[in-house]
């Protein structure tokens, strides 16, 4: 285990359960950039989601915990936030959470990095199943480089205009 990850699994245990005593949910903590710049992400989550409110109340109680962690070293920058519609994918709780979601997938095969985008089917302890344009991919986790739910923005065709559209390309 890198310096890195034993960081933030030392974040992760002394953060879980005061965010828990909030009556929230540890979603992701993430330690980056280096020296000064260095900025560690902690993303919590609550039924209906976090607000402005819960994401400075669990900031006020997440800091001295985290100023008592030896293992941190270098200053940092605490950066507390809500996950978003958009989220982050890292692990197997997170894809299994976001099962019939829109994702964006990055991912190594034999002939070099590959993305696609389509709905989350499946999810278990090893794999994830991507459904694009009739297509069902199956994916290791350890082949994924980068994965997030993805949001489609405004409104969706009414019906009668994707009848039309249909009918001209007929």
């Amino acid at each position: 285990m890198s310096a890195t990850q034993t960081q933030v699994e030392a974040a992760r245990a002394a953060v879980a359960p005061v965010v828990a005593a909030l009556g929230c949910s540890l979603y992701d903590i993430e330690l980056s950039g280096a020296g000064k710049a260095r900025t560690l992400r902690v993303t919590i989550d609550r039924a209906g989601g976090a607000d402005l409110e819960t994401i400075a109340e669990a900031t006020k109680a997440i800091s001295p915990v985290l100023d008592d962690i030896s293992t941190l070293g270098e200053p940092y920058l605490l950066e507390v936030s809500s996950p978003g519609i958009e989220r982050t994918l890292r692990t197997v709780e997170h894809f299994g959470g976001a099962i019939g979601a829109d994702v964006s997938i990055k991912f190594h095969t034999e002939a070099g990095p590959r993305r696609t985008h389509g709905s989350l089917v499946e999810a278990d302890d090893t794999s994830i199943v991507v459904e694009s344009e009739g297509e069902r991919l199956t994916i290791s986790y350890d082949d994924i480089t980068q994965a997030r739910t993805v949001f489609e923005w405004g409104p969706q065709p009414r019906e009668k205009t994707r009848a039309r559209a249909k009918e001209k390309q007929s």
